[in-house]
């Protein structure tokens, strides 16, 4: 999969998960890497144009889906998703040389990845403080820049950051669950990916009004023309009070088929409002046929209803 992005600004700095996972597409890791302190600084530089694209995490497999990168992408900016890779998130407690377990007092990171192993932190290290930093690579840069003799201070991190920031990894593999996994987004300014017959679409769908049935009516038109949802999640609209929801959906399917451009058509003309965030390549396993089917029979309803119109009179 090419791209042309000469520029690319991700969550940093270097060593965060989200350019471990950044590095893991050959042709963006040949582009110019930009690190930024927050996901809303990576937004901003890609909606200024002073990166082509940008970088971020969207999902986890425990956590679920990471609020402030999905409002952002909602309420506050006009970006397109171009691809989405999923990475395995293997968290480690990394320190200085010579630090035990035992000598932890102090555990720095974000707070996505303290949720991840909350379990493990009480159990393992129940009087130890935590303390929130920007990405857990910032927080193995702090650690790394210590005196010598504080040996109180840990940071939940990739173990790729261990050599990077001068500490070893005391301990591997943290986290609550097993299978921790996070999906990340490429978002630029403007562009659909070509299809590639495995693809989704991110869109937003706001209501006319909070009513019995909305959301029912929603999910039909996906399950009227058999197109599988693989997110289903609300959001405050920010705009109301109390029950004023938005509906964020990723469905299998590019706009650039005609069932899923049926889907938003119908929705666009039905529902309060459409927000259109993205069809491009999706990560993993090739999606199962149905919707293949479904394509061809719905070309098949399409072509019996031109025929039809061929003999209306004049």
């Amino acid at each position: 999969m090419a791209t042309t992005h000469k520029r690319i600004g991700f969550f940093g700095p270097f060593g965060t998960f989200t350019e471990q996972a950044l590095q893991t597409q050959a042709d963006l890791a040949q582009a110019e890497l930009v690190p930024f302190r927050s996901v809303p600084d990576v937004l901003d530089a890609v909606a200024n144009g002073d990166v082509d694209a940008g970088f971020v995490p969207i999902e986890n497999s425990i956590e679920g889906t990471v609020n402030f990168t999905q409002d952002a992408l909602i309420f506050d900016y006009e970006l397109l998703i171009q691809r989405e890779v999923v990475l395995d998130i293997e968290h480690c407690l990394l320190a200085r040389k010579g630090t035990t377990l035992t000598d932890v007092t102090l555990v720095h990171s974000i707070p996505v990845a303290t949720a991840q192993c909350s379990g493990w932190l009480r159990t393992t290290l129940p009087n130890a403080d935590v303390q929130v930093a920007n990405s857990t690579a910032d927080a193995a840069r702090t650690v790394g820049r210590i005196g010598a003799e504080e040996t109180g201070m840990a940071a939940l991190a990739p173990a790729n950051a261990a050599a990077m920031y001068g500490l070893e990894v005391i301990a591997r593999d943290i986290a609550d669950h097993a299978g921790n996994q996070t999906r990340f987004v490429l978002v630029a300014r403007d562009g659909i990916p070509t299809p590639t017959g495995h693809d989704k679409t991110g869109i937003v769908v706001f209501q006319r009004a909070d009513e019995p049935g909305s959301l029912i009516s929603i999910l039909q038109e996906f399950a009227a023309r058999r197109i599988n949802l693989s997110l289903l999640s609300s959001r405050p609209t920010k705009a109301g009070g109390l029950g004023d929801y938005c509906f964020i959906i990723y469905a299998d399917g590019h706009v650039g088929d005609e069932l899923m451009a049926d889907v938003l058509r119908d929705l666009h003309t039905k529902q309060g409002g459409v927000k259109f965030l993205g069809s491009y390549p999706a990560a993993g396993e090739q999606a199962h046929s149905a919707r293949e089917h479904a394509d061809s029979r719905w070309k098949d309803a399409d072509d019996w209803v031109s025929h039809l119109r061929t003999k209306i009179r004049d």
